[in-house]
């Protein structure tokens, strides 16, 4: 392998191992969240309303996220992209593992839940700058044309942590009752503070975006780059907000809430559906991949808005085939689920590149994507719940979905994409002007 080689393999790999794990913290602790959060942090509550307060802590760290894309972009697109993925990866290892050792309420009462709260507010903050920096520090470094590909791999890291976090959920699980009750439930916790460790000395090893490098020579590096982005790209930023929702709703429905949905309403077992859950993963990161380069090849818009016409089809087919109780009808719901998601996030690294400037990138992707991350994430097993429960029909379920879905379709097809394709950092000053 040449070095030239060898400096690619390793961008790769510490812009797709970061995300991978800074997913599976916050993954896990959705799978605790409809599994055991409720009853161990909230006792007092009837079974509904602790399941909307474990999912109400799990929307917590949503609530963060936007800050920390704000604040994280703000010194990613000041001091560069690098210094900000370690931070963002110190930040969510740390309070995952804290979590992990965090006593029930049985044990301390009130405090525990408030302090849970803290934990995933730290958490949500970490992960609020980690996709932002990481796409960025591969698609900047990225040859002609291959943007969206090299932005894959960051984006690898959402199903990566989906599957690692099932996988050792899944493992955990095979303990009785009680041992997961009582201490099981806290290993996958436990298990990060390794994967910290992986995580940061691969980090380390990051090279600078050339592209924020000749920013920063040219002396163009923004005072305040959320103020220049929302003055100067203001359109731009709403709409990439709302194009951001649809994943992140299709995947919460389906990750999240289906835990809880598909145990206690259908009546699946918990390790039948995390089985489901793990193998739909390797169906997500094969789309991720294929998408993404489709997206170098025929428009990030175009493919974007193909995965987020996918999800509005399929908001009703997702539960319809998970309630016949139907173990292959099931999977072949969370399996198209999971392309679809793969459409949308293949393309989505490379479309962000493209529009917003390279200033104030690392601040508009941060921001972007974590707004559309709390309507579409934090939100949906919150509505979904209580939809659920006042209704008692999934109907409702997918119609809020699918409307979901709608507005990000929508978003995409209004967004104007600067005209050609700019790939080097020679053409940051027409970046500037173009109309969006």
């Amino acid at each position: 392998m040449s070095g030239s080689e060898r400096s690619k393999a390793a961008l790769l790999l510490g812009s797709c191992v970061g995300t991978s794990i800074e997913w599976y913290d916050y993954y896990v602790f959705g799978s605790a969240s409809a599994l055991v959060f409720g009853s161990l942090f909230f006792p007092s509550f009837s079974e509904v309303a602790g399941t909307l307060a474990a999912f109400g802590t799990f929307a917590v760290g949503f609530i963060a996220r936007p800050l920390g894309g704000a604040v994280i972009g703000h010194f990613g697109d000041r001091l560069g992209r690098k210094a900000m993925l370690v931070l963002t990866l110190m930040m969510a290892g740390v309070s995952t593992f804290l979590i992990g050792i965090l006593p029930t309420y049985a044990a301390i009462g009130v405090a525990a839940p408030v302090l849970l709260v803290l934990l995933r507010l730290v958490q949500g903050f970490g992960v609020g700058g980690e996709w932002g920096g990481a796409v960025l520090v591969a698609t900047e470094h990225a040859p002609p044309r291959q943007r969206a590909m090299y932005g894959s791999f960051a984006q690898f890291g959402v199903p990566i942590g989906v599957l690692s976090s099932n996988l050792v959920f899944l493992i955990v699980t095979q303990l009785s009752g009680e041992h997961f009750r009582t201490w099981g439930w806290r290993l996958p916790f436990l298990f990060s503070i390794a994967l910290l460790v992986v995580g940061m000395l691969v980090r380390r090893k990051l090279s600078e975006s050339p592209e924020f490098r000749k920013v920063v020579d040219r002396q163009e590096v923004s005072k305040l780059p959320v103020g220049t982005l929302v003055r100067e790209r203001p359109a731009t930023l709403l709409l990439a907000s709302l194009l951001s929702i649809a994943p992140p709703a299709v995947g919460y429905t389906v990750m999240v809430y289906m835990l809880s949905y598909g145990t206690t309403t259908v009546k699946f077992s918990r390790n039948t559906l995390l089985t489901l859950l793990l193998l739909s993963t390797l169906v997500w990161i094969a789309a991720i991949y294929v998408a993404a380069r489709c997206a170098d090849r025929w428009g990030a818009k175009r493919i974007y808005a193909i995965g987020a016409l996918s999800a509005v089809v399929w908001a009703f087919p997702l539960f319809l085939l998970v309630n016949t109780h139907n173990v292959a009808a099931a999977l072949v719901s969370f399996f198209v689920a999971a392309i679809v998601q793969g459409i949308m996030a293949g393309a989505q690294g490379g479309l962000f590149t493209q529009i917003f400037d390279i200033r104030t990138r690392f601040s508009g992707s941060s921001i972007a994507y974590q707004l559309g991350g709390l309507v579409g994430g934090a939100i949906t097993p919150l509505v979904a719940t209580a939809l659920f429960s006042a209704y008692h029909s999934s109907t409702p379920i997918s119609l809020y979905l699918g409307l979901l879905c709608a507005v990000s379709l929508a978003a995409v097809l209004v967004l104007r994409v600067p005209g050609g394709v700019r790939e080097r950092a020679e053409d940051v000053a027409g970046d500037r002007t173009a109309t969006t």
